[in-house]
Formats: C-alpha cells, structure tokens, sequence
C-alpha cells in the first residue's frame, strides 16, 4: 500500500511541475547598422561619456518597451568580419532605424576606427540582469 501511495504522490508530482507554464526569454536577433556618437545625459537618466561603452537603441524600440531595457548588455557582431563587442543600453537614437544602433566611440572602436563610420552589424540583448563574458 505504500508503494501505491508513493507512485500515486511521484505521478501526481511530475504532472503538476509539467503543466505549470515555462516562460523562456525569447532572444531576437536584429540587424541594421552601427554608427557612433558622443553621450552625453542619456534617455535611461545616465551621464556617460566617450569611453564608456555605452549604446542608444532605436527610439522607436526604446519607447515601445517603456525605457525597460536601460542598464541591458547588448552583444553587437560586426557582420564583415565576425568580431564581437558588448555595450550598456543607457540612451535611445532617434535617427535610428529598427535595427541600428548607436555606439559610444568606445565600443565603436572596438570595431573600426570612427572614419569609417558605419558598419553593418546584428544584435541581441543579453538576458536582463547579466553581464558580458
């Protein structure tokens, strides 16, 4: 009668952990093109300045989710060349389209020199919360 019991509980148990509802971040990748410009008091209410590695999002995504992705890490990959370099969400671009950012220098160069000024790049924003690697 125990084991009866004790398979009944187990059984019971796994249905209830697996009906319950799972809510995986779903990661978007973005693509567009990557520019610079000099921070300077951000949308997200931060002074950064050239050499922080900073990053505006497109206006249009930045008011969409009601500024919640200041403070968020984002991985940026030059498509030319496979290189990768992360920057902290802290303002939003108005010029931007949906799949362009706008990086401090800093993070710009990471890439190429600012006489380039334009790259062609893909996105995505780390999971809140977490840092580079």
């Amino acid at each position: 009668m125990f084991r009866v019991a004790l398979l009944f509980t187990l059984i019971t148990m796994i249905l209830f952990v697996s009906s319950a509802p799972v809510e995986l971040e779903k990661r978007v990748t973005h693509t567009g093109r990557g520019t610079w410009f000099e921070p300077g008091l951000g949308n997200c209410g931060k002074v950064n300045s050239a050499s922080d590695p900073i990053i505006a999002i497109p206006k249009s995504l930045y008011d969409a989710n009601g500024g919640s992705n200041c403070n968020q890490w984002i991985h940026i990959t030059d498509t030319a060349t496979g290189h990768v370099a992360y920057g902290l969400t802290t303002d939003s671009c108005p010029s931007c389209g949906s799949g362009d950012l706008d990086m401090s220098p800093a993070v710009f160069q990471d890439f190429a020199s600012l006489g380039v000024g334009v790259l062609s790049i893909s996105w995505y924003f780390l999971p809140m919360g977490q840092s580079p690697p």
